[in-house]
């Protein structure tokens, strides 16, 4: 069994990336003449995913959702500079570095997340990154961490899915792993951290 492993989500975990989530949604409304309201919008998607926004839309104005995803893809691309590290991103993963932690991600985001990864130098801190292409079946279902589990050989006990939305906190403790998470959880194992220096302590502190 390996040491501690950390699989990451990336938007609003590892990137600041809601603003330009938000905006490339709004660009997408407006191609389909559909009312944005930024606020709830953003409340929806933080409670479940975007995936699942453009889902109701599209049930609810007989669009295709596809269609919806390739153009706010489209849009989302071309904002990849307003996406910015999270405060602390880069020094916890220089840590992890340090003490021999292995990084993976799972994400929701497309394949456009390894070029934002790879533009802000943190494509090779990852042992594998998976997204909303890779083929798995979507969080909170455990797939994913099944596969990594048994395909690096990674202790359940010390392997954590860092994120913020309940729906993460879920998907850990689906998968039998641990949880850190800027979320209070009723789930035993989840750790809740306010900023992302906060995950060193977890571990000074054992």
């Amino acid at each position: 069994m390996q040491k501690t492993a950390f699989i990451w989500d990336l938007d609003g975990t590892l990137l600041d990336s809601y603003e330009a989530i938000l905006s490339g949604i709004e660009e997408t409304f407006g191609q389909f003449s559909i009312p944005y309201d930024k606020e709830k919008v953003r409340e929806f998607i933080l409670k479940y995913s975007v995936q699942d926004l453009l889902v109701q839309v599209a049930e609810e104005r007989k669009l295709d959702v596809e269609v919806l995803n390739q153009v706010r893809a489209q849009s989302l691309a071309e904002k990849n500079a307003q996406v910015v590290l999270m405060p602390g991103a880069r020094e916890v993963l220089d840590w992890t570095d340090q003490v021999g932690i292995r990084n993976f991600v799972y994400t929701h985001k497309g394949d456009n997340a390894f070029t934002i990864l790879r533009d802000l130098g943190l494509e090779s801190y990852f042992t594998e990154i998976l997204t909303s292409q890779s083929g798995f079946a979507r969080k909170p279902n455990p797939e994913v961490a099944t596969y990594l589990l048994d395909k690096y050989q990674l202790d359940p006990e010390k392997t954590y899915y860092i994120g913020d939305r309940t729906l993460d906190v879920e998907f850990a403790q689906n998968s039998g792993i641990q949880s850190i998470n800027f979320l209070e959880s009723s789930y035993e194992g989840n750790h809740r951290i306010q900023e992302l220096a906060d995950i060193t302590y977890i571990f000074e502190s054992k």
